[in-house]
């Protein structure tokens, strides 16, 4: 079992968009020189030996097409907290999981998919669709508004940038009369000195806020030709967020089908001022 650790999870239910997440998943693990775990959860003990014997056989499919052998792991238990619970025992680098955008976890709209995804201390990767040829993170959208945790994503910047040749496009909020809010622009100015302390190549574009600033953002993604968007779920979200409206979903389930990484807030990095990057 050791050499699941650290793996690049992907949440497997034998669908399209499932296998689609596992190319998205090919990728980054030889990137990142980890291995691939498909997870597939099941609701009662009886299923476990007939969907090991599938999970097995999907892996070798898979490693026909992508000449790398997935490990599997069957584990009985619900979407909205196994996953989670696997990705930290294993200690995994990252979760691959494909969505169906807002319309339907394989079969989970925007803000389902959002459920699994809050409490985990392991990005996620959500995809709807397979990777472009060649396919490289070379344009990453970076959001930036009022919120104080804007700052953590910043080390998922470098991470991405330490194995991609990858430009930051930073794009932030702006007020009706098209001017920063202070903390918008504290926000920004520590974005900008820690991208050029790493040497890393960024822009920034202000929004026109004719538009909610999630929309404006996968505009924004798609008139930049994005690989990827990093985006920070909300603190503290309630539970009625998932329904009524928090804007994470929409990035999601962007139309535009760009991947979407998602980082959830450190509680341990309060105590600090969201200052502790180094």
């Amino acid at each position: 079992m050791e050499t699941l650790y650290n793996s690049i999870i992907v949440p497997y239910d034998f669908t399209e968009v499932a296998m689609d997440a596992v190319a998205h998943a090919v990728l980054l693990s030889k990137k990142f020189e980890t291995e691939i775990t498909l997870l597939h959860i099941i609701k009662k003990e009886g299923e476990k030996d007939e969907m090991d014997q599938q999970l097995k056989k999907e892996a070798q499919k898979i490693s026909e097409i992508h000449n790398i052998t997935p490990n599997t792991l069957i584990r009985e238990g619900s979407i909205f907290k196994t996953i989670n619970q696997v990705a930290h025992e294993l200690e995994a680098t990252l979760i691959v999981m494909g969505t169906h955008g807002m319309k339907g976890l394989q079969k989970l709209t925007g803000s389902w998919a959002l459920k699994v995804i809050i409490g985990s201390k392991i990005p996620f990767l959500v995809v709807q669709g397979p990777p472009k040829p060649n396919y490289e993170y070379e344009n990453v959208v970076f959001p930036v508004d009022f919120k104080s945790e804007n700052k953590e994503k910043l080390k998922w910047a470098q991470f991405i940038t330490n194995y991609f040749p990858s430009k930051i496009l930073l794009f932030s909020e702006t007020s009706k009369e098209g001017t920063l809010n202070p903390k918008t622009k504290a926000n920004l100015a520590f974005c900008k000195q820690f991208l050029e302390s790493k040497k890393i190549e960024y822009k920034l574009e202000l929004s026109k806020h004719i538009d909610s600033f999630s929309n404006e953002t996968i505009d924004f993604s798609k008139n930049h030709n994005a690989d990827l968007i990093i985006i920070m779920t909300t603190r503290d979200i309630a539970f009625h967020d998932y329904v009524l409206g928090a804007e994470e979903q929409y990035m999601i389930a962007n139309n535009a089908k760009i991947p979407v990484m998602v980082i959830n807030p450190r509680t341990d990095l309060m105590i600090y001022g969201y200052g502790s990057f180094g």
